[in-house]
């Protein structure tokens, strides 16, 4: 009788988290950041049907990175989470820290499950508040890891390149135009361009109503990028 061949939990752990990695890597980055007057996810993505940035609720947005088909999953479940609990209580209850603690349960248990893969997605779920000191960013990797995000967040792609080009550049008074061209800056860096056809750019604003998420179209960002 021939003996099972053994790996240690902690390669396993190792080699789901280095798969999942490189799905993700190797997918279109975003960028979420905070300004004065609303919250902007500026996300390489030159499809115009499938969307990797979409509304959940009345003031939160989703967005994803990696496989399109799994985050997107991720996405209408956290729409009819979010209806389920304001039919259930109130709209008010609906909140993005409970939404991405979902998300993160989820996705920590694929990661730890005996399956034949991870997700190879990252996830951000944002809301805007009255003010930018109220606003949350919650980044969620694919094990499930959650992350309280501040000024901006970096998802997909060259994550730490981008991070540090944007950390170089951010400010805390950009308008909506300085705030797509700086993340523009940041995603491609020095090496090549794009245009507004390569990009899907919402904006969660500060308007005091209920509904918050708008889409900028085309020729709005291809004037900011001017």
């Amino acid at each position: 009788m021939s003996m099972p061949f053994y790996v240690s939990p902690e390669q396993v752990m190792k080699d789901r988290a280095d798969y999942a990695r490189k799905g993700i890597a190797r997918g279109r980055a975003l960028i979420a950041l905070q300004t004065p007057t609303c919250i902007v996810i500026v996300a390489e993505n030159p499809s115009t049907t499938l969307r990797k940035v979409s509304e959940i609720y009345d003031r939160i947005a989703f967005a994803g990175v990696g496989k399109y088909n799994e985050f997107d999953q991720m996405r209408v479940a956290g729409v009819r989470a979010a209806e389920l609990r304001g039919y259930q209580f109130s709209r008010h209850d609906v909140d993005a820290r409970s939404l991405a603690n979902q998300y993160a349960q989820v996705l920590g248990e694929v990661f730890s499950a005996s399956g034949p893969k991870p997700l190879e997605i990252e996830l951000l779920v944002t809301e805007v508040g009255d003010s930018p000191e109220n606003d949350r960013l919650f980044h969620i990797l694919y094990d499930g890891t959650l992350l309280d995000e501040k000024r901006f967040c970096v998802l997909g792609g060259d994550a730490e390149g981008i991070a540090k080009r944007l950390d170089a550049s951010y400010r805390d008074d950009f308008d909506l135009s300085a705030a797509i061209r700086n993340a523009v800056a940041a995603l491609t860096g020095n090496e090549r361009a794009l245009s507004a056809d390569d990009l899907e750019v919402a904006t969660l604003v500060r308007n005091g109503r209920r509904r918050s998420f708008v889409r900028c179209a085309d020729a709005e960002v291809a004037a900011a990028l001017r």
